[in-house]
């Protein structure tokens, strides 16, 4: 008797585990899982999940706003079944947000805040070879604001307050940026008898440059994006604090096309000098941004159209904008192999891939340059290229537009009316 008892317990146990197993692939269980807790949407685009949650064999639930999803006064959604009220869902309503897409070639321009410290040279002293400014702890890196109380805005500053306090036997209080932390190091500049210079023992550098793509423009504000990543320093790897920036006219003259192990490249020309299209005001993890200031033939011919968020994404066909010759901006297939939508910002929040033949056969697939092309879907902008896989170049990263267009000031999620 004792024994049947037991195996009766051990059964229904069994049955236990084997239904808690099995209620995830209920679809009912699993679709009422899948609605979620919060809709987020555009004015304009108020679009509920697709469901499917039958009581009986022939009774589904129905998406439509007007029907088995009800809005209420207070701004949620409540899910029906047969009238009945099965799940209360927050939702969010936020005004309608239409960009211009880009896919321009442009080159860039930064001036460094103050200048950096990208390297250690040695100068000859009494049979010895000594660098002041590494003996003072200076590091590769470092950003130098200021000698002696005066500003440092690019290299000539150094060479001309290294000259002036040194041959008046002057040490120099030197004013460093590292990070978040600002700190005075003691230098004392030595005679370089080659060059017949003084010198404090540092390679500077007050500027860098080179070409992207446009993502978007708001044309209301003039807002710009591009990229979709930082600029970092060739020698120090670090982000550039930028001083000041500018974007240009570009022209795509030649394209090393990628292979597995190495990344291609746009070869691109630019002049600094009647090409200004805009400045550059912030170079963030998620791009640089600025305003436009010249839209000759640019965008005026371009129509906005509207954005959409990370969970409107969906996997499958999409298109890219991008230059790979000359000037003109082409569309291109490519493939959206998955997307994750995300709390808080990354710059990795889609993989794609190249499927377009015309652009794998021009370049391989993502190169070096086309950082930033604008990733258009069912006619709305939801993202930019990122970075490609180096042992897959027909594949990479996608940052979702939301972090771009906050970054650029634009508010997408009403941040600022809630703030208020």
């Amino acid at each position: 008797m004792r024994q049947q008892k037991q195996t009766f317990r051990y059964l229904i146990g069994l049955l236990l585990i084997i239904f808690i197993i099995l209620v995830p692939f209920i679809r009912p269980f699993n679709d009422y899982l899948a609605i979620p807790k919060e809709i987020i949407a555009f004015k304009n685009n108020v679009e509920l999940p697709k469901l499917n949650l039958p009581i009986q064999p022939a009774t589904d639930i129905s998406t439509s706003i007007t029907n088995d999803a009800e809005l209420n006064a207070e701004q949620s959604v409540i899910y029906n079944i047969n009238g009945l009220p099965v799940k209360k869902v927050n939702l969010s309503i936020l005004d309608d947000i239409h960009v211009i897409p880009g896919g321009q070639s442009i080159g860039i321009k930064l001036q460094t805040l103050g200048v950096l410290v990208v390297g250690h040279h040695l100068i000859k002293q009494n049979d010895q070879y000594v660098s002041p400014g590494e003996e003072a702890q200076i590091d590769v890196g470092d950003i130098i604001l200021k000698i002696n109380e005066q500003k440092i805005s690019e290299m000539d500053d150094v060479t001309k307050y290294i000259n002036k306090f040194a041959e008046d036997n002057e040490s120099l209080k030197v004013t460093v940026k590292r990070g978040d932390d600002e700190f005075v190091r003691t230098i004392k500049p030595i005679y370089d008898h080659k060059d017949n210079k003084y010198r404090i023992g540092l390679y500077i550098r007050d500027s860098t440059s080179g070409i992207g793509t446009m993502t978007f423009y708001e044309p209301k504000s003039k807002k710009y994006g591009a990229l979709g990543h930082v600029i970092s320093d060739m020698d120090t790897h670090k982000p550039i604090e930028i001083y000041e920036g500018t974007i240009m006219r570009s022209k795509v003259n030649s394209i090393t096309k990628g292979i597995n192990g190495r990344p291609g490249e746009k070869k691109a020309s630019f002049s600094t000098k009647n090409n200004k299209l805009g400045s550059i005001t912030k170079n963030t993890p998620f791009g640089i941004f600025g305003m436009l200031d010249d839209l000759r033939n640019d965008f005026t011919e371009d129509k906005p159209i509207p954005i959409a968020l990370a969970h409107e994404i969906e996997k499958g066909p999409a298109k890219i904008l991008t230059v790979i010759e000359g000037e003109k901006v082409e569309s291109f297939d490519i493939e959206i192999v998955s997307s994750s939508p995300q709390k808080i910002p990354s710059t990795k929040g889609m993989i794609i891939k190249i499927t377009d033949k015309k652009l794998l056969n021009k370049t391989g697939g993502i190169v070096q340059g086309m950082s930033g092309s604008p990733i258009i879907q069912n006619g709305k902008l939801i993202g930019a290229v990122t970075h490609v896989f180096v042992n897959e170049p027909h594949s990479g990263y996608g940052i979702h537009i939301e972090w771009m267009l906050q970054e650029a000031g634009i508010d997408v999620f009403n941040l600022n009316a809630q703030a208020s």
